[in-house]
């Protein structure tokens, strides 16, 4: 269900699910169980400008009770309104860092997903304004994933130090080379001592 944030949730209707031919085959892969069952039934604001992203994302997260919004203003709206327990914002277009600051401000876990922001400075900016994670919109296929990653490092006071940034980094190694965090290392180096994952992480990510 999709909500409306000036009104008593009526102005944003659901649209039609995707087609087939709308959605790429590798969008309709298998969700796995605990996927399902961890998402089922959460509140999930998704701010992004391309209604085509916005449509897949709701597809991908069919799960989950979505509110989604195409640009700022009406994001802005859903968080001043609404509890969720993830959001998933844009960087371009929709001032994602805005939206993140808010969310932050309320508690509102969040997960960055981008393609023209793709970068290392982005990322980091991300992380130092309070993201829990930040994906590529190449990653979009296993997006439930990553939101399953936020709620369940949201549970367990991990924030950005959930299980995201290893299922990533050897995406990030190949995108931007193998140096690419020498210019922000004290970052990274504060980012790897407080990042713990235990041997049930490492299994669940087998």
């Amino acid at each position: 269900m999709v909500g409306d944030a000036e009104g008593d949730r009526a102005t944003f209707r659901k649209r039609q699910s995707p087609s087939e031919k709308e959605i790429p085959k590798q969008f309709h892969r298998g969700i796995a169980m605990q996927d399902q069952d961890i998402l089922s039934g959460k509140r999930i604001l998704i701010v992004d400008d391309e209604p085509d992203v916005l449509e897949t994302l709701e597809e991908l997260l069919s799960m989950c009770l979505i509110d989604k919004a195409p640009d700022f203003e009406t994001g802005k709206k859903f968080i001043d309104k609404y509890k969720y327990d993830a959001a998933v914002f844009d960087i371009m277009g929709v001032r994602g860092y805005d939206l993140l600051r808010l969310a932050t401000q309320k508690g509102i876990p969040s997960l960055m997903l981008t393609a023209h922001a793709l970068s290392p400075d982005n990322l980091v900016k991300s992380m130092k304004e309070g993201a829990y994670s930040y994906v590529p919109k190449d990653k979009l296929p296993d997006i439930a994933t990553y939101v399953r990653d936020v709620i369940e490092a949201a549970k367990k006071g991990a924030g950005r130090h959930g299980q995201w940034f290893s299922r990533l980094k050897p995406f990030f190694d190949k995108q931007f080379g193998s140096e690419w965090r020498e210019k922000d290392q004290e970052f990274w180096d504060d980012f790897e001592a407080q990042r713990v994952i235990s041997k049930k992480d490492l299994e669940d990510m087998m």
